[in-house]
């Protein structure tokens, strides 16, 4: 059973057979392998389980960076309990050039940086929904992963990342390439069963449905269904 640090720690070496105390395998490479592989494994999908709440004070300025949180990953915002629509970085830059005054409820993102219409005619608490990108300390022993309480698999896969460096040092890169496919098999494994359960999920009618369309800058919505093109 894989829950915590030290257990993918211990079940690496075993599978390697090596030991700490043996000449290539210190604690601190022991450590960094850990945390860059988890980093790894985590970042492999936005896992619905590394998903977050931010909550701040909105102020009518239109760059915000939001630490901890994943590029491009906010997808539901709100300012005062009112629900923003989120538009694409290109369709957001004709917006403001097109209505640079306009005050309607929209937003972007790009890179690292989310931006609000800073003319937007809300006030109050900003509430953004995203994926945090998930930290460990390797020299916490007792220290979970995200995947601890949600899917164990990914600790497997963490170790197979691991064996798959030490396989790299050795020049064994068949058996490199052989973990990596592992750990990527394990990892994909999870993300189908999540679309597997998503796949049920239902669209509520005020999105518009799959065969609408928000139209920026006429503010109206198309029908692709009646669409002759």
């Amino acid at each position: 059973m894989l829950n915590n640090i030290l257990d993918i720690q211990t079940e690496f070496l075993t599978r390697g057979a090596r030991t700490t105390s043996s000449a290539d395998i210190s604690d601190a490479i022991l450590n960094n392998w850990t945390r860059e592989c988890y980093t790894a494994a985590a970042s492999f999908k936005k896992w619905p389980f590394t998903e977050g709440r931010i909550s701040t004070t909105f102020t009518s300025v239109e760059e915000w960076s939001f630490e901890g949180y994943r590029a491009d990953s906010f997808r539901l915002m709100q300012i005062g309990g009112k629900r923003l629509q989120k538009l694409n970085f290109e369709d957001y830059q004709i917006f403001k050039e097109k209505s640079p005054s306009s005050e309607d409820r929209v937003y972007s993102d790009f890179g690292n940086l989310v931006f609000i219409n800073p003319n937007i005619d809300l006030s109050g608490t900003l509430t953004a929904w995203g994926h945090y990108v998930p930290a460990v300390d390797p020299t916490d022993k007792t220290a979970k992963t995200v995947f601890s309480d949600n899917e164990e698999t990914g600790n497997d896969a963490i170790v197979e990342l691991m064996l798959a460096k030490l396989k790299e040092r050795d020049k064994l890169f068949d058996e490199t390439i052989f973990h990596q496919k592992i750990a990527a098999h394990l990892l994909d494994n999870i993300w189908k069963q999540y679309q597997d359960e998503q796949f049920v999920y239902q669209t509520h009618t005020d999105r518009g449905g799959m065969f609408e369309r928000f139209d920026v800058l006429g503010g109206s919505v198309s029908d692709e269904i009646l669409n002759e093109d």
